[in-house]
């Protein structure tokens, strides 16, 4: 007679068992290095999605080690920290070209934005340059190696095997878990009044959230999907929401950079439907956080 078929959660606990905090953090940043790797050809040929995939990945690695912090944080990522940020400097700019030049060329926007076309694509073009450029210095290579090195063999590492009373990996991922969910729950309280710098890292925090989310479920396998599912779901959503408020802003931010603007002639200030969308937007945002709200972190 056959045996009950194991449980989807319960193939995750064993492939769980065994992984201590660090360990886990390991296997999340190294997955985030090569995915960076991975996509570095395409994103040097111009690839949009493999330039938004490599920001992807650094977010990724960001979030980990925030979430770790009090076990991996040193003297050597303060300083990876600051290289990060130069690089993740000429990726973002090339990644909002692309996002200005997709809205550009929708059906909807196309007449709103043909004064401004051009001067979209040469700026789409002038920060893929040099991004390329940036890309293929030896100063990314050595980070990129650097920041591996520091994952497998940092001296972060030496300290946590030092450390005989090292907190169950489980333990410590639930306690931080629900720490975040309350922090983020206390800082979108007033979500539709806040400004746009405090909404912004509303929606690094809750992007950092959703990934570290994905990370205990498919890179470490800790937890099986449909367990943390009432929590990414509604944090998808929102990030999601937040971060098209924020591309629909700048692009209708054209406007003024238009010639008609600059002869001080009369030109459309918004985009057509630009108040209804950006409602539309913010009301997701705030159904999401709500949703978000009440899911209670396990």
């Amino acid at each position: 007679m056959r045996g009950r078929p194991t449980s989807t959660s319960n193939l995750h606990n064993t492939a769980a068992v065994g992984l201590d905090c660090a360990t886990a953090f390991q296997t999340i940043a190294l997955d985030c290095i090569a995915s960076i790797k991975a996509q570095h050809s395409s994103a040097c040929a111009g690839d949009a999605e493999a330039v938004h995939q490599i920001r992807v990945a650094i977010t990724r690695l960001r979030a980990a080690v925030a979430f770790f912090a009090p076990i991996v944080v040193d003297a050597e990522w303060l300083r990876l920290k600051k290289e990060i940020a130069w690089l993740n400097g000429s990726l973002g700019a090339a990644r909002d070209s692309d996002v200005l030049v997709e809205y550009a060329r929708r059906k909807r926007y196309r007449g709103w934005a043909e004064h401004n076309i051009k001067q979209v694509d040469q700026c789409q073009t002038r920060d893929h340059r040099r991004l390329v450029r940036c890309l293929r210095t030896v100063r990314t290579r050595r980070l990129i190696s650097a920041i591996a090195d520091w994952s497998r063999q940092g001296g972060w590492l030496a300290r946590c095997k030092r450390n005989k009373e090292a907190e169950a990996l489980q333990v410590y991922c639930a306690r931080e878990l629900n720490r975040w969910h309350e922090r983020l729950i206390r800082k979108g309280r007033h979500l539709k009044a806040l400004g746009e710098s405090r909404r912004h890292r509303l929606r690094i925090r809750v992007k950092r959230f959703r990934y570290m989310l994905e990370a205990l479920t498919e890179t470490v396998a800790l937890h099986s999907r449909g367990e943390l599912h009432h929590l990414h779901r509604p944090a998808k959503r929102m990030q999601r929401a937040l971060g098209d408020l924020r591309d629909l802003k700048r692009f209708a931010e054209l406007a003024g950079r238009s010639p008609q603007a600059e002869n001080g002639k009369r030109s459309k200030v918004r985009p057509p439907g630009y108040r209804h969308r950006r409602d539309e937007l913010l009301g997701a945002a705030i159904g999401s956080y709500r949703e978000l709200k009440h899911a209670r972190a396990r």
